[in-house]
């Protein structure tokens, strides 16, 4: 395959967007193009190549063999060509840019940032306090803290910290109903959400297998931490991660009424693209959060 002396940088562009996408409507929505620009932009590229790139069938496109071979390389150059800015503009800006669950990042990473500044005085910090799953492809965050399985393919991963859950309330909230003496006890209180499958696996464990958890109300407040604001002010019981409140049990702000503890096998992890990997404010991040996971025994 013989190219062309001009090196097509705008038709490449649009090749990558259409072969990720799986369709020339959306990639000309992504890059303000009409779907007319796409095709004659696939089309120079094509010339350019020798080779079709796609097979055009009605309503779908598809990548032909040398679209398949051509499709990773072209994603890789453009993702290089992203890093070379961004390390550009991070020699500039020095700001790592973290989304992470709002839980996470009040009760565990802020109260430990003042460790990283020492390290790292000249990388500024910006959170994004969020659950959603975070497309770094078109969003501007370096790294995430996600919970769940570390099923994400495409991005490097390291596992931080699993959680045990168990149930939490307000002491002034458990004496209204005279003490919790047994698991049933809880049930005559709201719970924060009835409909979170860590009641169901915690009562199960407890051996209370009769409950109503289905018929209640879903109180759903959106996160732990806000949960555990909620339980603190009386309004309910909150299933929690004991090791994150330990300030508010010793403050006799909630009250852990049994020492039972569940985990569900997931856990929160360090997550970033493959292809940022060397970007020297991520390593420096990657390496100081495990460096204090690992002193704190996770």
């Amino acid at each position: 395959m013989k190219l062309s002396k001009q090196f097509p940088l705008n038709a490449l562009r649009v090749f990558e967007a259409a072969a990720r996408l799986g369709s020339f409507t959306k990639a000309g929505n992504e890059l303000g193009m009409t779907q007319t620009a796409v095709s004659y932009q696939i089309k120079l590229l094509e010339e350019n190549v020798g080779e079709p790139l796609f097979l055009r069938r009605p309503r779908q496109i598809a990548l032909t063999e040398t679209g398949e071979r051509l499709a990773p390389k072209v994603t890789e150059a453009f993702a290089m060509l992203h890093d070379a800015m961004a390390t550009a503009r991070d020699s500039v800006e020095g700001t790592l840019a973290i989304s992470s669950t709002h839980t996470f990042a009040s009760k565990w990473l802020a109260p430990r940032l003042g460790s990283f500044h020492l390290k790292h005085p000249a990388i500024a910090v910006r959170f994004q306090a969020s659950s959603d799953i975070i497309d770094f492809a078109r969003e501007q965050i370096d790294v995430g803290i996600r919970w769940g399985d570390g099923n994400w393919p495409g991005l490097t991963l390291h596992r931080l910290m699993g959680l045990e859950f168990t149930p939490m309330l307000s002491p002034k909230l458990a004496e209204t109903a005279g003490g919790i003496r047994e698991p049933r006890d809880l049930l005559k209180f709201d719970l924060f959400d009835a409909g979170d499958i860590w009641w169901k696996q915690w009562f199960e464990a407890a051996g209370v297998t009769e409950t109503d958890l289905d018929r209640r109300p879903r109180n759903q407040l959106g996160s732990q931490a806000v949960e555990a604001d909620a339980a603190i002010a009386g309004h309910g019981v909150a299933i929690l991660h004991p090791a994150f409140y330990e300030a508010e049990i010793a403050l006799g702000r909630l009250y852990q009424p049994f020492e039972l503890t569940r985990s569900d096998g997931k856990a929160y992890w360090l997550v970033y693209p493959e292809n940022r990997r060397n970007v020297p404010k991520i390593k420096a991040f990657r390496n100081w959060i495990l460096e204090e996971m690992k002193a704190a025994g996770n």
